[in-house]
């Protein structure tokens, strides 16, 4: 589902990654573990392309895109690199939602802005997926109202309602109390079961023994695949 290929990416005179290749199955929810500062979520901002790397190619689904270090995008790489991101979507440590909208509205906005939904498919389509994350007694809440579990899910339900084919998340439980984790936890071992491919970066050793198909670690600018 998704591919890497030789990709290197680099902040100034420190190499995070160099000619880095993996592969991540479709369908199947992979670990990333390692110490902080090693490049995990660089490697995803990369997978999502909110930081561009350096040289390489990344795959997702049938769609690739790939570049040199002296290369400048051309319109048509562009245009591949919109249609790839609209393919992927990110959970973040922050929940980032908007105060001033209600939990329906914040996630059905980039529906409606990004895909042209129609408002009242948009409000359809998020009602369905605040059910799937169990928020269906929510949607005219304000963020301010829920706990931080409650807020990550519907952040959760935010990516959702673009309808990607690979969910991306970054620490999505390090700002959480220990007894809001398992919410989140349980929201992706859902998705796991009905066939969603997800790319989980987290320090919780117990989740990735018990929900991932595949763990990574990383660290060094390398990767190995290990069992926990």
């Amino acid at each position: 589902m998704v591919k890497i290929e030789a990709l290197t990416k680099s902040f100034g005179p420190h190499t995070l990654f160099k000619d880095l290749t993996l592969e991540f199955p479709r369908g199947e929810l992979t670990v990333i573990m390692g110490p902080s500062g090693c490049g995990k979520s660089t490697l995803l901002r990369c997978v999502n392309f909110l930081e561009l790397f350096d040289s390489g190619h990344i795959s997702i689904g049938d769609l690739t895109v790939g570049w040199n270090a002296n290369e400048t995008l051309s319109p048509g790489k562009q245009a591949t690199l919109h249609k790839m991101r609209l393919k992927t979507g990110m959970v973040f440590q922050s929940f980032n939602l908007f105060p001033h909208l209600t939990v329906l509205e914040n996630v059905t906005l980039a529906p409606i802005q990004v895909r042209k939904l129609k408002p009242a498919e948009a409000a359809d389509l998020g009602r369905t997926i605040l059910k799937r994350v169990g928020l269906s007694d929510k949607t005219d809440a304000y963020p301010a109202k829920l706990s931080g579990g409650q807020q990550q899910r519907v952040a959760i339900a935010r990516s959702l309602a673009m309808q990607p084919e690979v969910m991306l998340y970054d620490e999505p439980t390090s700002q959480l109390d220990p007894r809001l984790v398992d919410e989140v936890f349980n929201v992706m071992r859902e998705l796991d079961s009905e066939g969603m491919t997800q790319i989980v970066v987290t320090h919780h050793e117990q989740f990735a023994r018990d929900a991932a198909k595949q763990v990574l670690s990383f660290e060094n600018g390398h990767a190995d695949w290990v069992t926990l």
